[in-house]
């Protein structure tokens, strides 16, 4: 009987072991996972200027036929839950480091540009799109089940984390262009002054902006954007604009010349 007792006892630590390595084994690697997901989002490789309606497609055609395709395998049992949980929780913890990692790209895009000159002011354009940020993570947090009384699983956890890293990324986002003391930031690309070739009204109300992209080390080509300014704070964006390209005159001039040679 006490052998019996005495096996038993072994079998059962033995397999507690086992659990306990193999949870560790997956905690790193998802934090491995986070930690690369972050390094990419950091990175400047995606810019949302760089989208178009080709790339959406594709992706999104992609990302569909992956899923379906998984879906299919998990109905005729060759992507099981043992295999699918740990793949969601990947594909989560990626997710959530990526968006992380945008947001600090963000926050130091920020921080290197100086402070704000002008910036469009509005309900719809400032406090709107941080409520549903705030919304967002209040839901990621929700969704961790750590306030409530729902089982914590590594599922919960992960989805839960990703959508807290995508507020705060939502809240780092903004939609109309700041212009620094520095440069211009336009979503998520940074304009130094220096890279403002000229400026003109399109419209009565409509600002349009031409600067300098470097597409290769060695090449650059000049691209515009729009946006709208209200005709009351036409005279004041006027003034910042005259007095960075003037001061900023020579850089560009040496900008420029060195793009001809």
């Amino acid at each position: 009987m006490k052998l019996d007792c005495y096996s038993l006892f072994g079998l059962v630590t033995y397999h507690v072991e086992k659990y306990v390595q193999t949870m560790w084994i997956l905690n790193l690697f998802l934090l491995f996972t986070a930690i690369s997901g972050g390094y990419i989002g950091a990175q400047p490789w995606f810019r949302f200027d760089r989208l178009n309606k080709t790339n959406v497609l594709n992706g999104t055609l992609i990302t569909l036929s992956v899923f379906t395709l998984l879906m299919v395998l998990y109905v005729l049992g060759f992507f099981p839950q043992s295999i699918a949980a740990p793949f969601m929780m990947a594909l989560y913890s990626f997710l959530g480091g990526f968006f992380f990692g945008y947001a600090v790209r963000l926050y130091t895009l920020r921080k290197e540009s100086g402070y704000v000159l002008y910036q469009h002011r509005s309900f719809w354009v400032d406090h709107a799109p941080n409520l549903l940020a705030l919304g967002i993570i209040l839901f990621g947090l929700f969704r961790t089940a750590v306030l409530t009384d729902q089982i914590i699983t590594g599922i919960r956890v992960t989805s839960g984390l990703s959508l807290i890293c995508f507020g705060l990324f939502t809240w780092t986002l903004k939609a109309v262009p700041e212009f620094r003391s520095k440069g211009v930031i336009l979503l998520d690309r940074y304009i130094m002054w220096e890279e403002v070739i000229s400026w003109r009204w399109i419209g009565e109300d409509i600002l349009g902006i031409e600067y300098l992209v470097e597409e290769e080390k060695t090449e650059e080509r000049i691209k515009e954007f729009t946006t709208t300014i209200p005709e009351i704070e036409r005279k004041e964006i006027e003034m910042i604009l005259k007095s960075k390209m003037d001061e900023y005159f020579e850089e560009r001039k040496k900008r420029l010349l060195d793009q001809e040679d």
